[in-house]
């Protein structure tokens, strides 16, 4: 059954990209088919990489905040929260280089099938 919804949403794609392809009015029909395929799908799997990407780099952020405050002398800021917040960043990092490394991994084995 899964099967068979990858296909409709590869076929959803294909008459959306052909719509642009041959006519400027088909762009709108495209943009449409796009988001009644989001709607059905979830969204696509670029979109939640690049979601995640910022998440990291938001606790990174979060993270050299609070370490600059410590250096600075603030006293709202303890120094078992920059350890933590520095810990987490490492985790959420580390996390998104073993996914990056699993999707070359992937691309590697897809393009070295034959064909």
């Amino acid at each position: 059954m899964t099967e068979r919804m990858d296909i409709n949403r590869l076929l959803l794609e294909m008459r959306a990209m052909k719509a642009q392809a041959f006519n400027g009015v088909g762009a709108t029909a495209a943009t449409d088919i796009a988001k009644k395929n989001e709607a059905i799908n979830g969204p696509k799997f670029s979109e939640l990489m690049s979601q995640a990407i910022d998440k990291v780099n938001e606790v990174q952020q979060a993270s050299g905040a609070l370490q600059k405050a410590y250096i600075k002398g603030d006293p709202n800021v303890d120094i078992t929260e920059v350890m933590i917040a520095s810990q987490k960043s490492g985790v959420a990092f580390d996390a998104m280089v073993q996914v990056r490394n699993r999707l070359v991994e992937a691309y590697r084995d897809v393009m070295n099938m034959p064909i």
